[in-house]
């Protein structure tokens, strides 16, 4: 329990409004992680010295690798540069008045303090899980590549461990990021929403897009330095040693890795986030009938550091985690492609992800600096709508990466064998970046309160919350019917398109297909940076919002606040749908890549899985049967929390009726140390079926097929588990990320004075929706399509575990 100040225990208390604000410090420890704390002791000389001797050894093994590895760390380390820039451009504004900084260093507090702690939980479970693959390499049998090329399972083991701790450290690493940027610009965006909405617009884009280069140049250049020193590590092409088409099969453990991570991110951070909302909004909104981030509710600066851990810390690992995976299928699939058309340099088709994803950075930095401040100020600047902004930022990134996306292929993908090919692959991206437009316009035509879906949810709540659950139910079942068709036209457009590229096979068979998939999810995240941009920008503007409103601030700076907490809400949900479709695509890839991995290890052909057979189909409903369970039991995750906050909250306003009226305070600590403890407890359960399932069915049939003379049946029942899963998976996580975000704006509709307004009957019922919402959105949907992709990571990496 946090102590309160000496004169609040006395009793002798003035208003809020005849005395400074002041709110309890979280802080335990010194919250400046350990590793900054050692560098920033380090002499500036030593450390530069130190920072060029890192600089020319990785320039070093890239030279030694390829000109395009070079290209990509120049890239990467400008990006870097630039978003230093853009730091220190945000860090340059000012903070407002002093009750603004102490709620922004409350909130900070909480949200550092629980990351530390929570990233300490999950490094404990990556290490007994770098364990237990170590254990199983280094007793299974190696693949004929890796005999040929004399890597032995001592090696492998290693290596695959490496890559996994590797892409755990990264991810974890993005979602620091994420954090760190948005506990520092929301104050600023507070103080700025007092002057102008478009400069609080501009500080809170920019503070994302800081955390968006970041990420991503992290996801390029960490894969580019793994490729590249195993490149030169293991003398790569050289005779008697291994193929470079061979080579991108050593990095799935850093895509499992950063999988893992971004997984218990998301559950801690989801559970964490919703479970304060959920408590503060039924207390405090429908049976005290206070305003939402009111001073007077117990768990505000709960529900306000949830944004951060939930929402920027576990998004940031979650796109990297997405990147990541793309990057290294397309890889795989890449390298196996030229393979198979014996193409004479296939490094172009290896590392074409790479230049894609560096150009990403190039096109998203300039869609993030079209968006500019202006010299209106006041509500005179907020008449021009955020979300039209941010959409121009957009238009411009999606034109910028249509025309790279078309030089990069004509650079990286042109060969001899078929001279046109790169044209079909650049139509292949094209399609890619068409479905991110659409799938980007699908979620917010069904999540904006500018358009008729939203609009008729917050009609339904006036005829009450059952009415109001009913109608949200509705429209996120009706929501997934439109992304999967575009989903199921991008894949079979993009198949085609590859597949009439003229690249053969040695039999003459056209083997382009599976690439020009991947390269359609290449052309979906090349624009990723800006997306994140967005993503970021929501929570950062609902935090403005709430040191708005717990700082009393006029009622004019609130209403540019809740414009760009209302914005927010819709490019949150536009990104969560954006994640979903490139999880499918991303998902698609891997599951290819890992029938490729049974085939090489089995060393006969698997090319399709025959639901007939009664043990796949069964290993098919046990998939389904995951994305049910993992959701259920996110959900009730977030209910039991919230049930504690509710009634910590409740207990407070019973022990100190004087909060009312301003003449006690709130405990806030306690709020956020129960959300705090039962999100580290809770993720537990679910991240480990997530984990532990498709191994320990796969070692079930596994024994099954071998005592029943079918070898492969473990690897069957595995393929049919994560192809139910993922199909069942996208389908739940488009249902819960649109009902939750439709629910959140129909409440968000209804407080601009729609249908009574605040406190009004219908505002209640809408309450009521948007608390059902919560977990949805938040928490088991955006976990949803990280566990798609980490089923197929893990599956992959455990393949000859099934064998």
């Amino acid at each position: 329990m946090i102590p309160m100040d000496d004169d609040m225990e006395s009793g002798a208390l003035r208003s809020y409004q005849d005395k400074p604000r002041t709110f309890p410090s979280m802080r335990s420890k010194p919250h400046t992680p350990r590793i900054i704390r050692l560098l920033m002791g380090i002499n500036v000389r030593v450390l530069l010295i130190l920072l060029l001797l890192v600089f020319g050894g990785v320039f070093y093994i890239g030279a030694k690798t390829s000109p395009v590895i070079v290209f990509v760390f120049s890239v990467c380390i400008i990006s870097f540069l630039l978003s230093i820039h853009l730091t220190k451009w945000v860090l340059s504004k000012d903070e407002g008045p002093p009750e603004m900084v102490q709620i922004s260093d409350a909130i900070r507090d909480g949200a550092e303090g629980f990351l530390r702690t929570q990233y300490g939980t999950i490094s404990k479970m990556a290490v007994l899980l770098a364990l237990v693959i170590l254990s199983i390499y280094l007793f299974r049998t190696p693949s004929p590549q890796q005999e040929a090329s004399g890597l032995g399972r001592s090696a492998s083991a290693f290596i695959t461990v490496a890559a996994f701790l590797l892409g755990a450290l990264c991810s974890g690493i993005a979602g620091y990021v994420g954090m760190w940027v948005s506990v520092r610009a929301n104050v600023r965006v507070s103080s700025a929403a007092r002057r102008s909405a478009r400069e609080a617009l501009q500080i809170a884009v920019r503070a994302g897009g800081f955390s968006a280069l970041v990420v991503v140049g992290m996801a390029v250049i960490g894969i580019s330095i793994l490729y590249a020193t195993f490149y030169v590590w293991l003398d790569v092409d050289s005779p008697g040693s291994m193929k470079v088409t061979e080579l991108p099969l050593l990095l799935v453990g850093y895509g499992f890795g950063a999988s893992f991570v971004a997984l218990f991110a998301q559950l801690g951070g989801g559970i964490y986030t919703k479970a304060a909302d959920v408590g503060a909004d039924l207390v405090g909104k429908v049976e005290q009938g206070i305003p939402e981030d009111d001073p007077r509710n117990p768990a505000v600066i709960a529900d306000l550091v949830g944004d951060n851990v939930g929402d920027c810390a576990a998004r940031g690992a979650d796109l990297f985690e997405s990147i990541a995976a793309e990057i290294i299928s397309a890889m795989i699939l890449g390298g196996t492609m030229a393979q198979r058309c014996k193409i004479e340099d296939p490094s172009g088709f290896i590392l074409f992800p790479l230049v894609v994803h560096s150009f990403d950075l190039v096109v998203s930095s300039v869609g993030i600096l079209s968006i500019r401040g202006t010299r209106e100020s006041g509500l005179k600047a907020s008449i021009e709508d955020p979300m039209a902004i941010l959409q121009k930022g957009y238009s411009v990134s999606i034109v910028l990466a249509v025309l790279a996306f078309a030089a990069s292929t004509r650079w990286m993908l042109y060969t001899e064998q078929a001279p046109s090919a790169w044209l079909n692959f650049a139509l292949c991206g094209l399609v890619g970046i068409m479905t991110a437009y659409v799938f980007v316009w699908i979620t917010k035509y069904y999540t904006d309160y500018k358009h008729e879906p939203v609009r008729t949810l917050a009609l339904s709540s006036t005829t009450g919350h059952g009415t109001n659950i009913i109608a949200g139910v509705s429209l996120g079942l009706e929501s997934t019917a439109l992304p999967v068709l575009v989903i199921s036209v991008s894949i079979v457009s993009a198949f085609w398109l590859g597949q009439s590229s003229g690249l053969l096979d040695e039999a003459g068979n056209p083997t382009g297909g599976l690439f020009g998939t991947a390269v359609a999810t290449m052309g979906m995240l090349s624009t990723a940076g800006y997306i994140l941009t967005m993503d970021m920008f929501g929570p950062i503007a609902d935090n403005a919002g709430g040191i708005v409103e717990m700082s009393q601030q006029p009622e004019s700076v609130r209403e540019i606040t809740d414009l760009l907490d209302a914005v927010g809400n819709t490019t949150k949900a536009t990104t969560k749908g954006f994640a979903i479709g490139s999880a499918a695509l991303a998902s698609f890839l891997l599951f290819s890549a890992y029938m490729d991995e049974v085939s090489s290890f089995a060393r006969e052909s698997f090319k399709e899985v025959d639901i007939a057979i009664p043990e796949v189909f069964v290993g098919g409903l046990l998939g389904s049967m995951l994305i049910f369970l993992f959701s259920a039991w996110a959900c009730s995750a977030v209910g039991r929390t919230a049930q504690e906050v509710v009634a910590e909250v409740r207990r407070q306003f019973i022990e100190r009726p004087g909060i009312m009226d301003y003449t006690e305070k709130p405990d806030y600590g306690r709020c956020v140390a129960i959300v705090a403890s039962a999100s580290l407890k809770e993720m537990i359960k679910p991240g480990a079926l997530a984990i532990v399932s498709p191994i320990a069915i796969g070692l079930i049939f596994r024994i099954l097929g071998h005592y029943t003379g079918h070898p492969l049946l473990g690897a069957k029942v595995v393929a049919a588990f994560l192809m139910f899963a993922t199909v069942s998976g996208i389908l739940m996580a488009l249902f819960l990320n649109t009902a939750g975000g439709a629910w959140d704006n129909a409440k968000k509709y209804i407080e601009t004075g729609a249908f009574g307004g605040k406190g009004s009957e219908s505002h209640k019922a809408a309450v009521t929706g948007d608390t059902v919402g919560d977990p949805f959105k938040d928490t088991a949907g955006p976990s949803l399509h990280v566990l798609i992709k980490m089923l197929a990571t893990i599956t992959l990496v455990m393949a000859p575990v099934f064998l």
